[in-house]
């Protein structure tokens, strides 16, 4: 008698995308995650609704390895909703993050299995990030390397597509809220819930992570989202116990929003080691 015994991935990685299929940075992006030095891991990608070339290439993407898998919204729906439904799906013990202009270094993956696996205390973990633009690296964001709920206060200790999570992580918070307020900031809202439910998380004091940071992206920060954002700082810091002493950071949106673009960048710049 003959059995066919599936395969189980240890780690399962998830990224939306939504219309970037002729961005030579998807192809990069893409390629960062399937050489990985670590090959046991599912890529379970979901076209968030593409209106361009994004789910041509993707297909393209699976018929030449079949560690990616994919899935398709109907009509974008958001990332918080499209990340819900590759963790529906995903087998791994494990979930990692990535973004689908960003770029994993080689061993990013089996940096962070080792990490967690020595470290059964720890929820997720992350790792410094590399900034780049499209004149090349100018920056880098060293991050604490445990971070406390204080540490949220005056922006997120992490970068999302940084992280690899232990799967029951997720389950005890719910995966990510889908909501008017989660639309820009389904990350900060997701590690505050984890936070709340007394888990911790850690960033592995290396590069393992290149984020794509250019005018382009701050120009894509509307005031409005400003506003979710006080929405989710304020449940959050509330469900992590720091208000009311935190609630001049509940502004801090607003705030900064007001600040010109150019004089916001510098300011940025100030608070992030230069290369």
């Amino acid at each position: 008698m003959n059995y066919i015994v599936e395969y189980t991935p240890c780690l399962s990685v998830i990224m939306g995308a939504f219309n970037i299929g002729r961005l030579a940075i998807f192809d990069q992006a893409m390629r960062s995650i399937l050489d990985q030095t670590m090959r046991n891991f599912e890529f379970i990608i979901c076209d968030d609704g593409s209106t361009d070339n994004t789910w041509e290439k993707l297909t393209e993407f699976a018929r030449l390895d079949d560690r990616v898998r994919l899935l398709r919204n109907n009509q974008n729906e958001g990332l918080a909703a499209t990340l819900n439904r590759c963790l529906a799906v995903a087998r791994g013990q494990f979930i990692a993050r990535q973004d689908a202009d960003d770029l994993s270094v080689p061993d990013r993956f089996q940096q962070e299995l080792d990490f967690l696996r020595v470290n059964p205390e720890i929820a997720f973990v992350g790792s410094n990030v590399v900034l780049w633009d499209q004149y090349g690296d100018w920056g880098r964001r060293v991050f604490p390397e445990y971070p406390g709920p204080k540490d949220f206060l005056f922006s997120m200790p992490y970068v999302h597509g940084a992280l690899m999570f232990r799967r029951n992580t997720l389950d005890i918070a719910g995966g990510y809220r889908v909501a008017k307020e989660t639309r820009r900031a389904e990350d900060y809202d997701l590690l505050m819930r984890i936070y709340a439910n007394g888990l911790r998380g850690a960033n592995l004091q290396t590069e393992l992570y290149r984020f794509c940071e250019d005018e382009a992206a701050m120009g894509r920060r509307k005031y409005r989202y400003r506003v979710d954002d006080v929405i989710i700082r304020w449940k959050g810091f509330s469900a992590l116990g720091l208000l009311p002493g935190a609630f001049p950071y509940v502004l801090k949106p607003l705030v900064v929003g007001l600040i010109p673009r150019k004089l916001l960048r510098r300011l940025k710049a100030r608070r992030i080691y230069k290369m």
